[in-house]
């Protein structure tokens, strides 16, 4: 299989620079609520929280958004697809569709892999939660290799493994993949974006939410003990949600549930307020 060129070079930074700062302030909307609760009433407490470590910022910022309980907003990363950074896959047609294992337009190539069905509700949080019908989600993520379509090397004339939904009256959608590589620099994830309706989901500006879905690491380590996936084994063992650079701060919110086994294919169930 051919490589990404400097693929763990541009992995290990793709998530820098305005695009991956802004949201990752946003995000830490929990521990500026904090700090603005108590006033910053005096040095001492200025001082403990700029010497504040790490991990505790981190565990701040999850609990604050496990109790307001609305999807954290991640970077789309360098393989966005939707016009933002290159390639917009978005405006062409045959993006809308349920099965996005294949490519579709001038290519028919199908990417390999163990089948993956995803489900996901998506719910209107400033509507207490009702159901966002109507809206629609982007998705899309990595092949067996690590590879992104319309980016990576030997795949830039591919469009597999993205796809978008509209959503139905309960808020689900619906896509039928394959379970993504662990590469270099990164955990197991899924990227998705969610836009108010079909109509406006052609427009990276019109998105209202993008996030990301941490994958749950046993079922990556059983899924990576397959063949073709023979390098997401050691690319996963140097990695953890605590060392991931989009994870470390807290995934609670982006932990789906998957079942299934390797044989037979895996369902996930995920379900988010944006």
């Amino acid at each position: 299989m051919m490589r990404i060129d400097h693929r763990e070079e541009d992995l290990e930074n793709h998530d820098r620079g305005l695009d991956y700062d802004l949201p990752r302030l946003l995000h830490r909307r929990g521990m500026l609520k904090l700090v603005a609760g108590v006033g910053l009433a005096g040095t001492g407490l200025i001082t403990l929280a700029a010497c504040a470590s790490e991990g505790e910022a981190a565990q701040a910022t999850q609990t604050s958004d496990t109790a307001d309980g609305e999807i954290p907003e991640e970077t789309s990363g360098p393989y966005p697809g939707d016009g933002s950074n290159g390639a917009n896959v978005l405006t062409q047609s045959g993006i809308v569709r349920s099965d996005i294992t294949s490519s579709f337009g001038s290519s028919t190539t199908e990417a390999e892999g163990v089948p993956l069905s995803i489900t996901m509700t998506i719910n209107d949080f400033a509507k207490e939660k009702s159901p966002l019908a109507g809206g629609a989600v982007y998705l899309w993520h990595c092949d067996r290799e690590g590879r992104y379509s319309l980016y990576s090397q030997g795949v830039t004339n591919e469009n597999y493994l993205r796809g978008v939904q509209e959503a139905d009256d309960r808020g689900q959608v619906r896509f039928t993949t394959i379970f993504p590589a662990c590469y270099s620099g990164r955990w197991p994830h899924i990227h998705f974006e969610v836009y108010p309706s079909l109509a406006k989901a052609t427009n990276s500006a019109n998105k209202i939410a993008t996030s990301q879905m941490a994958l749950p690491e046993a079922t990556a380590k059983a899924v990576y003990a397959t063949n073709g996936y023979e390098q997401s084994v050691s690319n996963l063992s140097r990695m953890s949600l605590a060392s991931d650079n989009v994870f470390s701060d807290g995934y609670d919110l982006q932990m789906p549930t998957v079942k299934g086994d390797p044989s037979s294919g895996y369902q996930l169930t995920f379900s988010c307020a944006v």
